[in-house]
């Protein structure tokens, strides 16, 4: 008996089809929205990095792990608008910036907090898209598309 099931099309494949039949709405500045909640230095440090040796304030990555409700409000704010791709919050999640925190140890945790919230961001929109893109800060995704964040 011949299979009835059609082959799965990948999330790469379903981008670049709608590539082909649309331009695509990219979101906007994740720096500038986490700006708007004007975070403290306690948001910053949260209670894991509640003794942490030194200020947090403007890691805005480190709000992946420390006050991850932000981050997810501002990728639903921005899936709202109509956005069919959103970034990582991952502008500094690679060792270099992350020295000027201390935090250098913490990268990969940064990267897969921040993929996780958009993908769950994404999910719970409940579209086919958005697909995901790192910030070219980011030193775990190198830049490219991230479209199963669990998966990683």
């Amino acid at each position: 008996m011949a299979s009835t099931t059609s082959p799965q099309i990948s999330s790469t494949e379903k981008f670049l089809q709608a590539l082909d039949q649309r331009i695509l709405i990219l979101d906007g500045a994740m720096g500038t929205m986490v700006q708007r909640h004007k975070p403290t230095e306690e948001d910053f440090r949260g209670t894991v990095f509640q003794n942490h040796p030194c200020d947090l304030k403007g890691n805005n990555d480190v709000l992946s792990i420390t006050q991850p409700d932000i981050i997810k409000n501002i990728h639903r704010a921005y899936l709202e608008a109509g956005s069919d791709v959103i970034e990582t919050n991952t502008f500094s999640s690679s060792r270099i910036p992350q020295l000027d925190y201390q935090l250098e140890s913490k990268v990969r945790e940064l990267n897969l907090a921040s993929a996780r919230i958009a993908r769950e961001a994404a999910d719970e929109a409940g579209r086919l898209f958005p697909l995901m893109i790192a910030s070219e800060g980011s030193a775990r995704l190198g830049g490219t598309l991230a479209t199963n964040a669990g998966g990683m």
